[in-house]
């Protein structure tokens, strides 16, 4: 199965030697699971984007610097291509910005949580329970690093988890596209990195919060087998 990895955003160089970058990140997570998935990757925040849809059977769409409703090219030109993608019924996997991404372009809102900031792990309820969630798992852990979050779900969609200062944690839009707040393609250490060196816009009490928060257990696995048993469904 072909995985288009829509890259909005790079590892800053000096935390490569981390986990490296997004398109290290995200096949070193999912291929545990899916270990026949081949990755294509597209470096959309720089214009590089898929010249048809039909190019992977499903697209996952990372994490960013960016705001959603920042008044960039390639962020208008990837609101486009994720309304041809829910047109399309290829599948689609919104991960943080991406996951805002797939909110805003379908009729939702995105701004910065009255929240404020959300890092390190946090616990998700989960509200429904679909066929593919399996192995089960009511409750879970994943980490988290946050500013915008999705506010207002689009028409068509189901809220499947939230978090405590998170509601729209996770959701489906209508059998093939699904969006997720947190980062299970993060490491513990990648997190702290980032937490570390944002810590003048975080603030201390947060970012000591959330790197105390790092020696929870997180169930990224169990998620990423989530993943791929809906897409598994979608690609059908």
């Amino acid at each position: 199965m072909k995985i288009g990895l829509l890259e909005c955003d790079h590892v800053r160089d000096e935390l490569r030697n981390i986990a490296g970058d997004y398109r290290q990140m995200f096949p070193a997570l999912f291929l545990q699971v899916a270990p026949d998935w081949e990755f294509v990757f597209y470096d959309v925040c720089n214009g590089y984007f898929p010249e048809s849809v039909e190019e992977c059977e499903v697209y996952i769409c990372t994490g960013s610097k960016n705001s959603v409703y920042d008044d960039e090219k390639w962020i208008e030109r990837l609101n486009d291509f994720v309304r041809t993608i829910y047109q399309s019924g290829q599948g689609y996997i919104g991960v943080c910005f991406g996951h805002q991404i797939l909110g805003e372009a379908l009729g939702g809102k995105v701004q910065k949580s009255p929240n404020g900031w959300c890092v390190g792990v946090h616990s998700f309820e989960l509200l429904k329970t679909e066929e593919w969630m399996k192995p089960p798992q009511p409750d879970f852990n994943l980490l988290m690093m946050c500013q915008d979050q999705v506010l207002k779900l689009p028409p068509d969609s189901t809220l499947l988890a939230q978090a405590s200062n998170c509601p729209h944690a996770m959701f489906r839009v209508g059998n093939n596209m699904l969006g997720i707040q947190a980062h299970p393609e993060f490491s513990k250490n990648y997190d702290k990195a980032l937490m570390e060196l944002r810590i003048d816009r975080i603030g201390t009490e947060k970012v000591d919060s959330g790197i105390t928060s790092l020696v929870l257990q997180t169930h990224e696995l169990i998620i990423a087998e989530w993943i791929r048993k809906f897409v598994g469904q979608t690609v059908e």
